[in-house]
């Protein structure tokens, strides 16, 4: 397995720029995510590495090889697709052969590592069946046998379980990390699903209109979001409107813009005093209150809609400045629509951000 490094890469579609100035490194054995919304570049970040577009500008290493200028066939990488791509009129065992037979594999080898590779995924007793005999999620499998089996430096993987239904997804993410982890393998991972990278990954990177955002663990990017872009995109969040009354060293008072309310911040970014801020708060930090003190960090709020899920009720709740908010109600705390209700929030849970870190 190989380090992979990307310096400075740019990849444009005419005057489209898909991939702007990205920088970037995967150690051997980690799992690196591309998240953001469609078109944000990661699928295009991800074939660049493949091979499949070459960039405008910038370099692409492979521990100290430069590959930014070789074809895919001379990279040694093998990418897992969104729709598996199985030839469906080859069997299962041919399937993952194929990549062995065009390296000159001689077929007593293609067949041991076929079962080999097979075995890994749980898939070794389907070797003989058709592929429109399997599953989406036994396909799924198939298909990552079929990258294993020519031993890549690196595995790419494009939105892989995007196919699958919900429980399914969960389940093979686990097993892709711990195959990652038990073979030691680079692997750059695409996906738009945030809970999916979040779960999977050693580090995510958070890309929109082909840049970097933010890179970090994923506790890193849930927690410490390093602008309001990243923070309204990783999970549900509400995002509020606030004029800033004053600064000490990142931790603010902040005025709800039109009311009288007053919150406290211990996480602000580019904050000015007298500026705007925009306001990222989880739906899970929220704590209700049924009676008012009017203190710092508690803010009054009408019940406008209310949706039971089972492990928590989704509320949505309007405040006097009239902005909705979503609240997660996981204390069981009885309500009615039309309620007035007041929501706390801690300091460090009011992620403020200045004008120059939307």
């Amino acid at each position: 397995m190989v380090e992979v490094r990307l310096e400075n890469v740019t990849k444009k579609f005419g005057d489209v720029v898909a991939v702007d100035d990205v920088s970037f490194e995967v150690r051997e054995g980690e799992i690196l995510t591309l998240l953001g919304p469609s078109g944000c570049g990661k699928s295009s970040t991800l074939r660049t590495v493949a091979g499949f577009y070459y960039p405008d500008s910038g370099t692409i290493y492979f521990g100290e090889k430069d590959v930014t200028n070789l074809p895919p066939q001379d990279r040694n990488t093998a990418m897992v697709f969104q729709n598996y791509a199985l030839w469906p009129h080859m069997s299962v065992r041919n399937n993952v052969t194929y990549g062995l037979k065009l390296r000159d594999v001689s077929k007593e080898n293609q067949n041991k590592r076929a079962k080999e590779a097979l075995k890994m995924v749980q898939m070794e007793k389907f070797i003989d069946r058709m592929p429109n005999k399997l599953s989406g999620g036994q396909q799924q499998r198939v298909a990552v046998a079929r990258c294993l089996v020519v031993n890549p430096d690196v595995l790419l993987m494009d939105e892989p379980l995007s196919n699958l239904d919900a429980k399914l997804r969960i389940e093979t993410r686990r097993d892709i990390r711990d195959l990652v982890k038990d073979l030691t393998l680079t692997a750059i991972y695409v996906t738009h699903d945030q809970e999916e990278a979040l779960s999977i990954s050693d580090y995510i990177i958070v890309m929109d209109e082909g840049r970097i955002r933010q890179r970090g663990r994923p506790r890193e990017i849930w927690e410490r979001p390093s602008n309001c872009f990243v923070g309204t995109f990783i999970g549900e969040a509400n995002l509020l409107s606030f004029t800033v009354q004053s600064v000490t060293n990142g931790t603010g008072i902040l005025n709800i813009t039109d009311t009288d309310r007053v919150l406290k911040t211990k996480y602000g970014v580019e904050l000015e005093e007298g500026g705007e801020a925009r306001i990222v708060l989880r739906p899970n930090r929220f704590k209700i209150e049924l009676e008012e003190d009017k203190s710092a960090n508690q803010i009054p709020a009408n019940v406008r809609a209310l949706m039971y899920l089972g492990t928590y009720e989704r509320i949505t709740a309007r405040l006097d400045n009239g902005s909705d908010v979503i609240i997660y109600n996981d204390e069981g705390i009885p309500l009615e629509v039309g309620q007035d209700i007041f929501l706390r929030v801690k300091p460090e849970d009011v992620f403020a951000f200045g004008p120059k870190a939307y």
